[in-house]
């Protein structure tokens, strides 16, 4: 059953939307972009006259209640967007009577799902090595089919569109979904979304393809690196991992991050890439730095020579013309992490080749899609978002779909395993 084909007229339908928006120290929202995403979704429930019961995380209270956590926050934006009042439950487990008394066209906000640790399901203060950690794993798992049990009784639909955690099994992401049947769960238009953009890369690729990595360390790249050298035809590897790989092929990297348990790995990476035919493409060149501050004296010099006191803070002009002549030919785009620190205004000049290449290969007719929260940020900085084929919300689970794995919040209401 899609969205499209459902009717919600005098429906109650519980959404999991991923409404986990950056706070500022006053509890205001400094990007909505993840609320403005749900609101095709949420208004088509509202305008086929059903009731709207919205449940999200935020943040990692690790289960227990955090007021500077609380979905309360968002309560009156959320209202401004749909243009309506909406209802709020302090406690998302204790929401029977809010949720029976909606009328059609009003809508109810769950407090913070993770104020519960049943949501994530993960035993609470007892470590992985503990003895009895199996059995509280087991018992846990039984509560937290209770605690989807709980959310699933409040209505009649189930609509999953939250692709940012649809790569973890949690109670309102996937357990629910066994709460309903094939007729009465499905995606949101969000999820629909991300799911053909991911299907776009993954299944029909159009050649050449170029992936650009960013990030700060290799380790935690890892696996979709090795998933891209079977797929791509050019890989861009930037960010602070630049400077592992400087070392690893004998450089001085000076202050800048550098993972020294990596250097190893990141030669397999090398000879990985020369194995495939991939063309790998590495900093050569870099924007140094002698402080961690946008107003720091710089120096382009090579990312294998950095002076001690200095570290690498952006691509230099040697790599972002490499950069750039990697993505202009390419067909199919993928872009997860900036190629410097772009929050700094003075660093943002290696990102901002990426972003401009991009762009122009687009606009002569390949797909690109940038996904990951600092590259979505990147795009929405330089005001390029509209000018890329796709901007994911997704992070993480953008990057274990295009590894490969199949995401439990999506195979749950598909009915595969």
């Amino acid at each position: 059953m899609t969205i499209d084909q459902y009717n919600f007229n005098g429906k109650k339908a519980i959404v999991r939307v991923d409404f986990n928006v950056p706070l500022d120290e006053n509890g205001k929202i400094t990007d909505d972009t993840r609320i403005r995403g749900a609101l095709p979704t949420l208004k088509k429930i509202l305008a086929d006259g059903g009731s709207l019961i919205i449940m999200s995380h935020m943040g990692k209270p690790k289960g227990k209640v955090n007021p500077k956590m609380s979905l309360s926050q968002i309560k009156d934006t959320v209202g401004k967007y749909l243009g309506t009042e909406v209802e709020f439950a302090e406690d998302c487990a204790k929401a029977a009577e809010k949720a029976a008394a909606l009328k059609p066209g009003q809508v109810l906000l769950l407090e913070n799902l993770r104020f519960h640790p049943e949501e994530e399901g993960k035993p609470v203060g007892i470590d992985k090595e503990d003895p009895a950690y199996d059995a509280a794993k087991k018992e846990m798992k039984e509560r937290q089919k209770e605690f989807a049990k709980t959310l699933a009784s409040y209505s009649d639909v189930y609509v999953n569109d939250a692709f940012g955690t649809a790569h973890r099994r949690h109670a309102s992401t996937a357990v629910i979904a066994d709460y309903f049947d094939k007729d009465s769960k499905m995606l949101g238009y969000l999820m629909e979304k991300e799911v053909t953009a991911v299907d776009n890369i993954l299944k029909d690729i159009k050649r050449p393809f170029t992936a650009i990595m960013g990030g700060s360390k290799v380790s935690t790249k890892i696996g979709i690196i090795e998933n891209l050298m079977d797929k791509v035809d050019n890989l861009i590897l930037c960010g602070g991992m630049t400077y592992t790989f400087a070392k690893a092929l004998g450089g001085n990297v000076g202050k800048s991050i550098c993972e020294n348990d990596k250097l190893d790995l990141a030669l397999q990476i090398i000879e990985k890439a020369k194995q495939k035919g991939v063309n790998l493409v590495l900093g050569t060149d870099c924007v140094a730095a002698d402080d961690f501050s946008n107003d720091a004296n710089t120096m382009v010099v090579s990312c294998k020579e950095i002076p001690a006191e200095w570290e690498g803070l952006d691509a230099g002009p040697e790599t972002r013309k490499a950069f750039a002549d990697a993505i202009k030919g390419a067909k199919t785009i993928l872009w997860n992490g900036p190629a410097g620190v772009f929050e700094f205004d003075n660093f943002t000049a290696g990102s901002r080749a990426i972003a401009d290449a991009i762009v122009e290969a687009t606009e002569n007719g390949a797909f690109s899609l940038v996904g990951g929260g600092d590259s979505v940020a990147c795009v929405n900085k330089f005001g390029l978002a509209d000018k890329v084929s796709y901007v994911s919300t997704g992070g993480g689970a953008l990057l274990e779909a295009i590894e490969g794995k199949i995401l439990p919040g999506i195979a749950a209401i598909r009915g595969e395993e």
